[in-house]
């Protein structure tokens, strides 16, 4: 289940006006949660590669490398390029993680091998590993494939699938202008986070660590650092 933005931006209202230590606005508050959203979106992936490291010597490492794979693979997808020039295909522009590219040109819609510069010149040296439609390589650079063979003057964005780890939605909490200028939640217009609830706390926790940089308050970010601490210990045990 994701986590409700209107119960953390409230949450963290509360605790920063508890001893009137300051106020971020919905903007500011825009922004950090997104921030956050995205380095604990990362950690996930850091947290999967520990785990796989370490010997398997019980159940409960195998349970957590399953919560974690979890927590990702709920954003795992593919889609169509989002534009093309030629046999060069745009990526989508929600892709956070490549994981492969099949070609729709081919039998049955083969995956594509993804080469460097050196190696696509050695492939086509020679006839037997030279590309076809079917045995299809590609070059990637920064956000585009360059597909080889080209054999065909005809090319739409339906050519290649890209699957991949996308990227989770930008939380916004959406409001109105009530009568005495004060903000009032919209819930049609805002976005929640995406990762699951079991981060709530440690969202919660990253926000105010932000928010004490904010508005200047050293013993909120101390406060936060300290919790976050214990919230990894606790995870880790």
């Amino acid at each position: 289940m994701a986590i409700n933005v209107n119960t953390v931006y409230t949450t963290v209202l509360s605790i920063l006006n508890k001893e009137q230590r300051g106020y971020i606005t919905p903007f500011e508050f825009d922004q950090l949660a997104t921030q956050v959203q995205l380095e604990l979106f990362e950690k996930f992936f850091e947290d999967y590669n520990q785990y796989l490291r370490m010997p398997r010597t019980n159940v409960e490492f195998a349970s957590r490398i399953e919560h974690i794979r979890n927590e990702f693979q709920v954003f795992q997808t593919n889609n169509n390029a989002s534009a093309h020039t030629a046999n060069t295909y745009t990526q989508p522009v929600d892709l956070h993680r490549f994981g492969s590219v099949n070609y729709n040109k081919g039998f049955n819609s083969p995956e594509i091998e993804i080469v460097s510069a050196r190696d696509y010149t050695e492939q086509t040296l020679s006839p037997l590993t030279t590309p076809t439609s079917d045995f299809p390589i590609a070059k990637y650079k920064q956000d585009k494939i360059t597909v080889f063979p080209s054999v065909t003057n005809t090319y739409t964005n339906n050519d290649v699938t890209f699957n991949y780890i996308r990227k989770p939605a930008n939380p916004v909490w959406g409001y109105s202008v009530g009568s005495l200028g004060q903000y009032i939640y919209v819930p049609g217009t805002s976005q929640n986070f995406e990762i699951s609830d079991t981060q709530q706390t440690e969202v919660i926790l990253e926000i105010l660590k932000y928010s004490g940089i904010i508005i200047r308050d050293p013993s909120i970010i101390q406060m936060a650092s300290q919790e976050l601490q214990q919230e990894e210990v606790n995870t880790k045990r």
